[in-house]
């Protein structure tokens, strides 16, 4: 089975897990929230979806290792051994899911040789699906309707002087990224931001709804992976600091570096950030 016809099966099993998480998320009340080692919040909601999500997958292609953030972690000695696995979130945007906000997303991707090749981003809240595989092309499924997506050129927004649009987090690194907005405002004129939960921001820098998306505070990989996917697939990049695209299952841990997502890699992104 080749990675495209991979993606209707893992759609299928991203909305699933889903409508386990929507089903708890009508019923979900604070108390309901346990704390892991790294003092990040889990619910019910996050582990159903995991079930659902390991089952799933590992029956779709049972010879590819599945690693969920819910998993227990294997070594780094052994996922060295992988080159190809699924890389999953089952309830990316925990901690929106438990303030009763909307946009929380399920993430899946397929890593092979350290990079995505295939990704879906499912926010079962808003009947809402992202999803690629690379070769073939990104999707935006709402609301019944299927379409295409592609992000947008800079260059010639900015000549004409329309804004920058830039999304960012409601919690992470906002100082940080109200000094960069500043910086590119004296560089590049208006500049927009706009905050958007989960995997959903890099999204919008998809479909050419946003510009940039610059993460300045940390996140892991199972956070990137499948968006990563979506925006390459769409035209976009993710880069590091070095404005190296990012890459996985490189390092013991699974943190990633500070990393800005690019709806226009042609720009020259280079002169204008840190």
């Amino acid at each position: 089975m080749n990675d495209s016809a991979l993606l209707e099966p893992v759609i299928a099993a991203s909305e699933q897990a889903g409508a386990a998480i929507a089903a708890i998320f009508r019923d979900f009340k604070q108390q309901n929230v346990e704390r892991k080692a790294d003092d990040s919040p889990v619910t019910a909601a996050d582990l159903a979806a995991h079930r659902i999500l390991v089952q799933a997958l590992s029956s779709l292609t049972p010879h590819i290792p599945v690693l969920s953030e819910e998993s227990v972690l294997p070594s780094f000695a052994q996922r060295q051994t992988w080159q190809r696995y699924w890389l999953v979130d089952p309830l990316d945007g925990t901690q929106e899911f438990i303030d009763g906000g909307s946009e929380f997303t399920v993430n899946v991707a397929l890593i092979d040789n350290h990079r995505p090749v295939l990704g879906v981003v499912h926010a079962p809240m808003l009947d809402l699906t992202y999803c690629a595989a690379v070769g073939v092309g990104a999707w935006k499924r709402h609301h019944g309707n299927h379409r295409a997506i592609r992000t947008r050129s800079l260059a010639a927004r900015l000549a004409r002087g329309d804004a920058l649009e830039l999304v960012c987090s409601r919690r992470h690194g906002v100082e940080e990224i109200e000094t960069l907005a500043s910086e590119l405002e004296q560089k590049l004129g208006l500049v927009v931001t706009k905050s958007v939960g989960s995997s959903l921001k890099f999204c919008l820098v998809a479909e050419g709804e946003a510009d940039v998306y610059p993460r300045l505070a940390p996140c892991c990989e199972w956070d990137t992976a499948a968006s990563q996917a979506i925006v390459e697939a769409a035209g976009g990049a993710i880069v590091d600091m070095q404005f190296q695209p990012l890459a996985y299952n490189r390092t013991e841990g699974l943190l990633n570096d500070h990393f800005f997502a690019f709806g226009d890699p042609a720009f020259e992104w280079q002169s204008y950030l840190p």
